[in-house]
């Protein structure tokens, strides 16, 4: 018996897809979805920020799996979740819960890591679990990609739709994409094991940034062109769509990208090998032109 915390969102639908076939699995999350394939699946309509008490959840329930997060948003978004999951490390540390998988983030600059609500209070959650003497695996992954992503999706359609890009500094910095599903059998593979660790998770190649977008132009069918501002520029960018409650862009992503602690490494020991991310690029790019990908994919 599989718990998810948070397993309708983007990486959610990936799991449950992943986990289905081998694990009956009691997932909280606050809406059904579409593509909630798995057959022996149980929603529990909620909120982990919400949740008084773990135990009645936590029955039966051999391996503990949390998503939820927040993309962004204040403080008082951020510590009732934090203090929601912090009650469920404590429950499933007190109902001897056998296994628990936490999905975090990179490592970043140290004033994200010590003033932005998002990573305050996903490294408290972090930290609690270490402390803990639960078996646990705190699973870090870099830039994801997949079907309807925030990420490369959202930045081939602004090429599309523009015909140009912004460009933060010199785009020297890094980057190694990682299939969402590929991150769906990473923590499928940790879930079998008995350890205590941190473990980050890279694609199979790491990239420039710069080369990697220039790629991505060419998938289109267009000469790479951009908009440069520094890096300060971009931050600031990034802050004037946020008070316009844009979606597109966060301050703090923009930050992460430049510190270029993003290119991590590939995580080893799957049964085959990472997913490339220039499959996914070309389908995307010719669904936009409204093209048929070579081999009529």
């Amino acid at each position: 018996m599989l718990l998810v915390g948070g397993g309708g969102g983007f990486v959610g639908r990936a799991v449950l897809a992943e986990f289905g076939p081998t694990w009956s699995i009691r997932s909280l999350h606050r809406a059904p979805s579409r593509d909630e394939v798995a057959p022996d699946l149980e929603w529990v309509p909620g909120d982990a920020a919400a949740v008084p008490d773990w135990r009645p959840l936590l029955h039966d329930v051999d391996l503990v799996l949390v998503l939820a997060w927040y993309r962004f948003g204040p403080e008082r978004r951020f510590a009732p979740l934090a203090d929601g999951l912090l009650r469920l490390v404590a429950a499933a540390e007190e109902t001897g819960t056998p296994r628990f998988l936490q999905l975090s983030v990179p490592d970043a600059t140290e004033s994200l890591e010590t003033g932005l609500p998002y990573l305050t209070h996903k490294r408290r959650v972090d930290r609690a679990i270490e402390r803990s003497r639960l078996s646990y695996s705190i699973v870090r992954p870099t830039m994801l990609f997949g079907p309807r992503d925030k990420l490369l999706t959202v930045m081939l359609r602004t090429m599309h739709r523009y015909h140009r890009f912004v460009m933060f500094g010199d785009g020297g910095y890094h980057v190694s994409p990682i299939s969402v599903r590929d991150l769906a059998r990473i923590l499928a593979r940790e879930a079998a094991l008995d350890v205590r660790h941190n473990v980050t998770a890279g694609g199979p190649t790491r990239w420039v940034y710069r080369e990697l977008t220039d790629a991505m132009f060419a998938h289109l069918g267009r000469p790479p062109r951009y908009v440069h501002l520094s890096p300060r520029g971009g931050v600031r960018l990034a802050r004037f769509l946020e008070t316009v409650r844009s979606t597109l862009l966060y301050a703090y992503e923009v930050e992460w990208l430049v510190s270029d602690r993003l290119g991590l490494a590939p995580y080893e020991g799957l049964s085959t090998p990472l997913a490339p991310v220039e499959p996914f690029l070309v389908a995307e790019a010719a669904r936009l032109r409204g093209a048929r990908p070579a081999g009529g994919g």
